[in-house]
């Protein structure tokens, strides 16, 4: 499968690496030098608005960051998705159909009105070149499609297990199965 921006990753059991076990993944810019993405199942306990306080009203709830990943974690990165096509803000870059990034150097009233949901990542995932196909390739993470949705639910503590579950045939059942064969 060529992986894309917009697609999700989601850790499987061989993935050891604590920083991303469990994990969800929303890649947000693939190309020939890399791969960048957020984990969207990560939320912290600090509200946006002591960081980036203008953001604090913009956020979808839970109003807090949400670890993106190890790398620049003293950076933010924000995604939103868009609520008209024919309306795009100034700031914003498009990662696949109405989810894009908005850079959050831009005023809040310059993109209010025009977003249905809006998330702050600390910190990012990244890759190196061919360096995520390699580690797809050992089986360290399944790629799968996403709903647009998956990045702004308020409760992410399910998310692995719902987009799993929406997968067809075998995937779906080998991510959900009990660990225990006896448990079938």
């Amino acid at each position: 499968m060529q992986l894309a921006s917009g697609m999700l990753l989601v850790a499987t059991p061989a993935l050891q690496d604590p920083n991303f076990v469990d994990t969800v993944v929303l890649l947000l810019d693939v190309n020939s030098e890399g791969a960048l993405g957020v984990v969207l199942n990560r939320p912290s306990q600090v509200p946006v608005a002591e960081v980036l306080e203008p953001w604090g009203d913009a956020v979808a709830e839970p109003e807090v960051l949400f670890r993106g990943g190890p790398v620049g974690t003293d950076g933010a990165l924000a995604v939103a998705a868009l609520r008209d096509p024919q309306d795009v803000p100034v700031g914003w870059r498009p990662v696949a159909g109405l989810l894009g990034m908005v850079d959050l150097d831009t005023p809040t009233e310059l993109v209010d009105g025009s977003l249905t949901a809006l998330r702050v990542f600390a910190g990012y995932a990244g890759w190196g070149a061919e360096q995520l196909e390699g580690e797809v390739e050992e089986g360290s993470w399944y790629v799968v499609t996403g709903e647009a949705d998956d990045a702004f639910r308020v409760d992410t503590s399910g998310l692995r297990r719902d987009v799993m579950r929406r997968q067809p045939g075998m995937l779906a059942w080998h991510v959900t199965r009990p660990v225990d064969p006896d448990l079938n």
